[in-house]
């Protein structure tokens, strides 16, 4: 049974940045893509990033590209999202999300595991 686990949320100024952890255990053996989403009030859960560990493939909604990175470590099944420029519209309850396999990505029907989320605030 996979757990993931989230760390690095807060409460940051526009224009800050903040660094999300995302740590996976058990499952081991297997190809991993590993997600973030984001909820915030009275809004469904939207795609953030995701990661193929295995190849290091990226994509990321539109709203957050260059802004926004997301990496992985395949050997330790944990990602990172280093959010930068970080503007009021992206607080929120930042969730991670992994599944086995690849494509699709942004669909969080896809994704097998969730981890608790971590609360996101920018301050305007």
């Amino acid at each position: 049974q996979v757990q993931l686990v989230e760390s690095g949320g807060g409460l940051v100024q526009t224009g800050g940045s903040l660094r999300l952890s995302c740590a996976g255990s058990g499952g081991t053996d297997i190809s991993f893509t590993m997600a973030w989403f984001r909820q915030a009030p009275g809004k469904e859960r939207e795609f953030v990033a995701a990661i193929s560990l295995s190849n290091d493939y990226t994509v990321y909604t539109d709203s957050v590209k260059r802004r926004f990175t997301i990496s992985g470590e395949n050997a330790k099944n944990t990602a990172w999202l280093q959010m930068n420029s970080l503007k009021p519209e992206d607080t929120a309850v930042y969730y991670c999300a992994a599944k086995n396999g690849g494509f699709p990505y942004r669909s969080s029907k896809e994704y097998t595991y969730w981890g608790q989320g971590t609360q996101v605030t920018v301050s305007s």
